[in-house]
Order: structure tokens, then sequence, then C-alpha cells
């Protein structure tokens, strides 16, 4: 634990920084959005046809252009080109579709209506059993076309594989350019990004509430790390922790209710859990070590933190109310940033090791461990809400970028910006 510059927050040594808020409302972003980059399938894709939508060109977007991009993205399934544009409510020659080797087909239509809005209708199809899957109709907002085809896309996603698609969620993670940082929100394909705050310093650890309307974040702005929580949707923001010394690391309770965060109020940085309100500040851990990081399980049966109270970080876990906490990792003298899939089957964190800081995860259910990343100062990771892919930041030729890899570790994207560094990703829960 020599090198502090290779230590989570809570294990270092905090100056005072003055920090200038030039605005914390919503806005939209002055600069490029985050570009993909993609490599690698799923162990088997699904051939899916995605016919042109008729009257999808007066829509302010083309709909199955951003359906396409979707699916594409996420590896799990193979395109099928055609040139046909076939409405909802069209005669679907199944055998034909089959033969060009298409096993679902997907159709439908776009109207503008007398109030502005566009009537939009899809249907599914399963080529192999002649059958309907599904049908879907949307009246949409102009500004909210993106936002329909994301979840025609979402809905083609789960009655393909049986898994909720995560298209239509957001991601929320700071980027610096020269000396501004923002605290950006964009869809989860990184188009419509979005500035919640703007500063001249460090804004660090955002964290999605349950619910998606909110995000915890650390901020600089009292010459020392203090936590805020942002309302998205009304722009208030909320000082929750601003105690002597370091505030850091927030992380939500599955109920919305609390935070666990990171405090150095009585030495060295121990677990504390408080109110949202910032009322009900309690301890949690009490150790002659740093503990930090903390995370609750989805249950909210555990809050997993990391603590080198076995002499370097390692991860461990202890209940909300206390008691004793018990180790989770061990392989590996060093290993940093718990986050738990949705379905708390799957520890995911950072471990150096050989010199490299790469991403990892850990199958609580047997113990396996497996290696997801091929980069090498990795940091920050997040479980997508459908448990499926994990984004993180990583390095890039000295800038920093975010990458998503699926658990299995077969599907690779590399985001990143036109200008400026982007880090500390978070994904948001699926929409309610």
């Amino acid at each position: 634990m020599k090198n502090s510059r290779t230590l989570p927050l809570g294990f270092r040594r905090l100056t005072g920084i003055a920090l200038t808020v030039a605005g914390i409302a919503i806005a939209p972003a002055s600069h490029a959005e985050l570009r993909f980059e993609i490599s690698g399938v799923g162990a088997s894709q699904i051939p899916v046809a995605i016919t042109s939508f008729p009257g999808e060109e007066g829509a302010p977007q083309q709909i199955t252009n951003i359906i396409r991009a979707d699916l594409t993205r996420s590896g799990v399934f193979k395109l099928i080109d055609n040139s046909d544009s076939l409405s909802d409510s069209s005669t679907i020659n199944y055998n034909d579709w089959k033969g060009r080797g298409a096993n679902a087909l997907a159709v439908g239509s776009v109207q503008r209506l007398a109030d502005g809005r566009f009537d939009v209708r899809y249907r599914l199809f399963d080529t192999i059993k002649a059958s309907q899957l599904s049908a879907l109709s949307f009246g949409s907002q102009p500004q909210l076309i993106r936002l329909t085809a994301h979840k025609i896309a979402d809905d083609i996603y789960e009655k393909l594989t049986g898994i909720p698609g995560i298209f239509s969620t957001r991601i929320a993670y700071v980027t610096r350019s020269g000396k501004e940082y923002r605290l950006e929100v964009a869809d989860a394909d990184g188009e419509g990004v979005q500035v919640a705050l703007r500063s001249n310093e460090p804004i660090i650890s955002p964290a999605w509430s349950p619910d998606g309307g909110k995000v915890a974040y650390v901020s600089f702005e009292a010459k020392k790390p203090v936590i805020y929580i942002q309302n998205l949707v009304t722009r208030q923001r909320t000082l929750v922790a601003n105690f002597k010394g370091s505030n850091s690391a927030p992380a939500w309770a599955p109920d919305g209710s609390r935070l666990a965060v990171a405090l150095t109020r009585d030495g060295l940085t121990q677990v504390y859990i408080i109110n949202a309100d910032g009322s009900g500040l309690r301890r949690l851990t009490n150790t002659a070590g740093i503990d930090t990081e903390p995370r609750f399980s989805p249950d909210g049966n555990y809050i997993y933190f990391t603590s080198d109270r076995s002499g370097g970080p390692q991860i461990y876990k202890v209940s909300p109310n206390g008691g004793e906490a018990q180790r989770v990792t061990f392989g590996g003298s060093y290993n940093i940033s718990p986050r738990i899939s949705p379905d708390g089957r799957t520890l995911a964190f950072i471990s150096r090791r050989e010199g490299k800081f790469q991403l990892y995860a850990l199958d609580l259910t047997n113990g396996q461990e497996q290696r997801l990343s091929d980069t090498v100062k990795d940091e920050s990771p997040s479980f997508s809400p459908n448990g499926k892919y994990i984004m993180y930041a990583t390095e890039s030729g000295r800038r920093g970028s975010l990458a998503i890899v699926s658990t299995d570790g077969r599907i690779k994207q590399r985001l990143t910006t036109q200008v400026g560094d982007v880090r500390e990703p978070t994904w948001g829960p699926f929409m309610k």
C-alpha cells in the first residue's frame, strides 16, 4: 500500500481542493456523444431481420436504424440484410424469411398524428414456428422517438432471449476536458448526453438511486470531498454528508432510503450508514484499518466493502445491522471496488496482479473466478440492470475511456469521446 495513486479513494490521503460550480441543472452537452467500438459476439447469435417501418422517414430519427444498432451492439443477434419495408398489418411469408436465414422478423409502421405525436406500431414474429411473439404500439412525442426505438429493441431482446433488454436504460459518468469536470447522463448507447454538473475540480463516485431519478456523488466544492444527491427531474441538489475529514463512496440501499458511505470523521476511513436526507448517521465498521467502497447487496442483507484489515486490500461483507465481517476475496493480494450483480450471484471487482489492474468476476455460489478484461488500468465496475454486462473505466493512450464486457467475457465494447477523458461510470436501473 505504498503507492497511493493506485488505491481507491478511501485509501488515499486527500488534501484541500477548491471548486467552482458553474451549474448543476441538467443541460444538453455541447460536445460529441460517446462513440462505440464493438468486438466479439455471443456463443450463439440469433438471426433476426428488422424491416424498415413505413412512414419512419417522417420521424425525427429512423427508428429501425436505432433498433438495428441496439441489437448489433449487444453481440447476441445476427442481423439479416434486407431492403424490405413491411408494416405491422402486412401478411408475413414465413417460409420466405426462414429461407433467408431469419429465425425472427420485426415489422412496424410510423404515422404522424394531428397533435404532433407519432403512432409507432411494431410486431415480432417467430419464422420457425410461424407465430407472432409480440405486438406493441406507442404514442410517442417527437423528442421520445429514440426512447421508443430502444423500448422496441428491449422487447425483441427479451422475447428472443428471455432476459430483459437494457437499451432504454441510462448511464452516468464523469468527463474531463481541460480544467472542466462534468457529471453527464446519457442513454445506454451513449446518445442523448445531458450535463448534470459542471465543475473546475473533481467529481467522483456517481451512484444511481434505485428509482433512477437521482444520482449521489462526491464533489470537492467545500475544499474537501462532500457527498450530494441530485434529483435529475427537479434539479434539486441535497447535501448528505459533510463531516470532518473525507466523505466519500456513496452507495444506495435497495429501497432508496439510506446510503452506505465511507467517512474519516473518527480517524481512519470506516463505513457508515446514513439516511438519504442526511440524518441518522450510524457507524457500521470499527477497525484499526481502512474500510471503504461499500456496496449493498441487491436483497439488502449485506454490505460489501474494501478493507486492508488482512494486510492488503480485500473485499469483505457485513450485515447492515453490524456484526463480524466475512472475507469474500482470496485470489490475489490486492482486490478492490466490489460490485454485486442484480441477482446477487456474482461479484465484480478490480484486482491487481502482475502489476495490472483488471476486471474480475467471482461466482459467489461456487467460488470460481474469471478475468473479464484485457486492459491493464481498470477501475469503477458497474453491472447492467439485467446483470449480463459490466461497464468499467479504463485507459487508452493515456486518456480515460469506458468499456463494456459481457459477464461471460465474449462481447467487448469501448466507449470514447473525441475530447477529454471519461471515467467513473455507473449504470442506471430499469426505469419504471
